[in-house]
């Protein structure tokens, strides 16, 4: 078996030639195209049609697919043209003997006395400047002097968004760690009383489970984000969810939750108790299992 992801897109050419000989392709989906060049380039077009191809020829290549979620399994079946019974949900669940939780470290609420936290690519399509917006409405607008925020992660928008928070006037509210080691991103984790999903309400996000959710879920951390699909799926209770790309309804949330410690911890641990009994790694091993001895059939 050649067990392949994407992106990139064009993995399944290395599976090819090997079919000849009997290997066979198990293709694992990790992130869907086109929505993702759409949610990168705000655009369809040439690059677009040929994502949808590279999309077609990976199903049409694999014996069994893998998908993270029920609408990426959808995916699968009405767009890739699998049968049902080939495509197999294996959740990317937080191995939770990995995650430590520490004490919390005052340090990173910068003197305040509540802290939001946040851990994740920073790209253009994660709506960092839509939480740079909840932000300014909570210091600006709400007078909140109190709360900090602390955002874990690098990618290809991280000076830029440094970049807007100064021009914003919120440097001294918003840490950007960049990438941080294991010791310092748990250490935020376990000190934050809120943690936020402020990805863009878009075809990709509303489809995919980000593993920010289930990160926090695992560290009993109450949520606020964005009402999508599978994000609503994955926290559920452990959760409020804001209207679609409103960085005033996000920062209301925040405010909301902040204003309640018994719902911040009754949330917390709803999200933990669903992640031990449903979401955590050990749940998905056998639907991994089943698909590898699925392929060997027929």
């Amino acid at each position: 078996v050649i067990h392949g992801c994407n992106p990139p897109d064009l993995i399944f050419l290395v599976a090819m030639p090997f079919k000849l000989f009997g290997v066979r392709y198990l293709f694992d989906h990790h992130d869907i195209n086109p929505e993702l060049y759409e949610a990168k380039f705000d655009k369809r077009g040439f690059f677009w049609k040929l994502m949808k191809t590279f999309e077609r020829l990976t199903f049409a290549s694999a014996r069994v697919s893998i998908a993270t979620n029920e609408s990426y399994r959808k995916i699968a079946i009405e767009r890739g043209g699998m049968a049902p019974e080939d495509v197999f949900i294996v959740r990317s669940g937080p191995d939770l003997s990995r995650l430590q939780h520490l004490p919390p470290n005052p340090a990173w609420r910068n003197g305040r006395k509540y802290m939001v936290g946040y851990v994740g690519v920073m790209g253009d399509q994660e709506g960092i400047d839509l939480l740079l917006e909840s932000v300014a409405h909570l210091v600006q607008v709400q007078g909140r002097d109190d709360i900090q925020f602390c955002l874990v992660g690098g990618g290809p928008s991280l000076d830029k968004l440094r970049e807007q928070s100064a021009e914003m006037g919120l440097s001294d509210y918003v840490t950007f760690t960049g990438r941080a080691p294991d010791q310092d991103l748990f250490e935020i984790l376990s000190t934050a009383d809120v943690c936020v999903n402020p990805d863009r309400v878009n075809e990709m996000n509303d489809k995919s489970t980000m593993n920010k959710i289930l990160e926090y879920m695992a560290f009993e951390k109450p949520i606020v984000q964005f009402d999508v699909t599978e994000g609503r799926f994955s926290a559920q209770e452990a959760s409020l969810y804001a209207k679609a790309n409103d960085p005033v309804d996000m920062a209301d949330k925040i405010t909301e939750l902040l204003a309640d410690d018994e719902r911040r911890a009754a949330m917390g641990r709803y999200g933990r108790a669903r992640v031990e009994s449903e979401m955590a790694w050990p749940h998905q091993v056998p639907a991994l299992i089943a698909a590898y001895q699925r392929i060997w059939k027929g």
